[in-house]
């Protein structure tokens, strides 16, 4: 018998070893200086080459599955936060606040785009309905992601709604420059996109760094407990569990065909750490460290689990298909 082999991503493995690095060698006075301004501009950077590589011209042809899209981002941005609100009842017997804060947020962020697609192409799914729906997914993140946590966050672990400002700044009009100039620089980044994956995930990196540093400094991690990391990982378990189950119900209570019930769950259920990171940096600022340590639990959670869902939903179509082509053959069919 075959042994299932669960993923474990690298680059979750890359973060828990920067989280390390911070944690024995944190950015202290004159070095926290010289790191903070790299990682602002690194945010940036990030949100123009999301915005260069995001093609107009697709996202506009993908209208045409508009169902498909309106549900996913109904999971997305509507089911999954209040999901992210039943949690309250857990604050603070189980989750401290800060963690309870970094819960919520989690549910906030936008849909991946890269690993919808593989478990939608690996599930036999929709492929081209998934690499709309994360498409549109992060589009709208960048605005409701920031609007969402000034209504449901409020002044809660150093969010305030001026940080909707440098949302603006750092994140949204990086984003629009990218889409203006991407006719000019759309080649180039298309023709050097393995070189620009490594700069994408080494300014998160230092995205992280940064945060747990001055979180570090600021003795936040002294709040976390082992059984409260725990409860968040018993929670988040809850959390995608139920977000797995109703995306595919959901799915097909609203008529839509196996292939796109397929897109709509592995895009509905997951949340983006590449988004997620830097949006949290900028509104959280010295308390991002515990904002975002629920994402990345969760984001490795979300991979492992959907690696096995996927692989079962393509030997469940493999064996459909063969079922039809035996009929076929004993002239039943």
């Amino acid at each position: 018998m075959k042994r299932l082999r669960l993923p474990l991503d690298p680059y979750v493995l890359s973060l828990l070893g920067t989280v390390l690095l911070a944690a024995l060698l944190p950015a202290r006075g004159g070095v926290a200086d010289g790191v903070s301004g790299p990682s602002t501009a690194a945010v940036a950077l990030l949100f123009f080459l999301y915005g260069a590589r995001l093609s107009t011209a697709e996202a506009l042809d993908g209208l045409r599955h508009w169902r498909l899209h309106v549900t996913v981002l109904a999971a997305t941005f509507l089911v999954f936060p209040l999901l992210g609100l039943a949690a309250y009842a857990l604050r603070p017997w189980l989750l401290s606040p800060d963690l309870f804060t970094g819960f919520l947020f989690l549910t906030l962020v936008p849909s991946t785009i890269q690993s919808s697609i593989a478990f939608t192409s690996l599930a036999r799914g929709n492929v081209p309905a998934a690499i709309c729906a994360g498409s549109f997914s992060s589009l709208f993140g960048i605005v409701l992601t920031p609007l969402l946590a000034a209504a449901l966050l409020g002044d809660s672990g150093g969010f305030s709604v001026g940080a909707l400002g440098r949302i603006a700044v750092q994140l949204l009009l990086p984003f629009l420059a990218g889409q203006f100039l991407r006719r000019w620089v759309g080649g180039f980044l298309t023709r050097h996109r393995k070189v620009l994956g490594y700069v994408d995930r080494g300014s998160i990196l230092l995205v992280v760094y940064t945060a747990f540093s001055e979180g570090m400094v600021r003795g936040i991690w002294h709040q976390v407990t082992v059984p409260r990391l725990l409860a968040l990982l018993l929670a988040e378990a809850v959390l995608l569990a139920a977000m797995l189950v109703l995306t595919w119900w959901g799915a097909g209570r609203l008529g839509f065909p196996r292939a796109d019930r397929v897109a709509i769950q592995f895009a509905g259920s997951k949340k983006s750490l590449a988004s997620g990171l830097p949006m949290a940096s900028v509104l959280f600022g010295a308390h991002a460290s515990l904002a975002v340590l629920p994402l990345m639990v969760f984001h490795q959670m979300q991979l492992m689990v959907c690696a096995v869902i996927a692989r079962r939903r393509a030997a469940e179509e493999r064996g459909a298909i063969g079922e039809v082509a035996a009929l076929i053959g004993s002239g039943r069919g």
